[in-house]
């Protein structure tokens, strides 16, 4: 069966035949690298080889450990994070109800001090008030703040679900995007979108056509960017591998990246124990406790052109049973991992 991502709308087919064609010149065969990838997984590969996890690229998202920064403050918790070996994070706010007031300058500050470069940072994407801080509403204010933190990488978690769940609803949003997209290069940055498992869904107007495929279609892949949560990722796989007519629709996460690394940038790095019984397949479990095979998928990204310097691996939890746990557990799994044949 393939495992190829297929809609039956041509303009979409073409648009992203061209950049999915673009992205592989820019690295190596897709094919090649996909064959590679879905060689039987091993358990974490602990050799001698090179480590799987590219040297300074290990992240957190800091929304995994918010219960500690609104207890014990920014300056403890990343104190803890750079002991736990990692080098970024990706803020989650700029406050996240930390003990004490603190502003953009000392959050900045605070985080150099313990060896933390900030990769990132999460806004809202649209809001009916018009006062909200998100890109729809304060676009200038959002990138004055990213831009004051020294960010290299700006984005949103909220889904481009704006207008609805039709083709054209998720044009409209692209077309916003791009315009975020261009705002943010304007200033040396990249705006990027974080994927749930719903993005994978198919539009309800058209519902031979997946909306993930839409939202590729339509944005400008030189203006906007995709952060891959990878269990979201794999979630959608379970829940969205058949159309609403029970026709089989399957792909492949790790297809999409193969096709177009250089869109992605950042990932979150979460981890699942397969479980069919659940709406997504998964539950949720602290990295290297579950089912998602990242010594496959970090190494087959790390083949394609510029893929051991250019990504970025934020580990992450929705809600983790003990948060620094699940922080010193994660990386000590990632930095185990090695690769094969090396």
């Amino acid at each position: 069966m393939s495992r190829t991502s297929k809609t039956n709308d041509p303009e979409l087919a073409h648009k992203l035949s061209r950049r999915g064609m673009l992205g592989v010149a820019a690295g190596a065969s897709a094919a090649a690298l996909l064959g590679a990838a879905a060689a039987p997984a091993a358990a974490a590969d602990k050799g001698r080889g090179r480590p799987t996890l590219p040297p300074g690229r290990l992240g957190i998202q800091l929304y995994s450990l918010r219960d500690k920064v609104s207890t014990l403050g920014f300056a403890a918790v990343f104190a803890e994070l750079e002991r736990y070996g990692y080098d970024e994070v990706e803020y989650a706010g700029y406050t996240q109800g930390s003990a004490g007031a603190i502003t953009l300058a000392q959050l900045k500050q605070v985080t150099r001090d313990h060896g933390l470069r900030a990769i990132g940072s999460h806004v809202g994407y649209y809001s009916s008030d018009p006062n909200a801080y998100t890109f729809a509403q304060n676009l200038d204010k959002v990138l004055d703040d990213a831009q004051a933190l020294g960010l290299k990488h700006i984005g949103t978690a909220s889904g481009p679900f704006r207008y609805g769940t039709t083709v054209d609803a998720w044009k409209r949003a692209a077309e916003e995007f791009n315009i975020y997209g261009a705002a943010a290069r304007k200033r040396g940055m990249k705006f990027y979108q974080h994927n749930h498992a719903e993005e994978f869904s198919f539009a309800t107007d058209r519902p031979n056509v997946r909306l993930y495929d839409v939202l590729l279609a339509e944005t400008d892949p030189d203006l906007v960017f995709l952060e891959m949560d990878i269990y979201w990722a794999y979630a959608g796989q379970f829940r969205f591998s058949k159309r609403v007519d029970g026709t089989a629709a399957p792909f492949d996460p790790l297809r999409y990246v193969l096709k177009q690394p250089h869109r992605y940038p950042l990932f979150h790095v979460k981890d699942g124990e397969q479980d069919v019984a659940a709406r997504d397949g998964y539950r949720m479990v602290d990295v290297g406790d579950g089912d998602i095979d990242y010594q496959r998928f970090i190494s087959a990204v790390n083949k394609t052109h510029g893929g051991y310097r250019d990504h970025h691996w934020q580990a992450e939890h929705d809600n983790p049973v003990e948060s620094f746990a699940f922080a010193r557990k994660s990386s000590a799994h990632l930095h185990s991992l090695r690769e094969k044949n090396c």
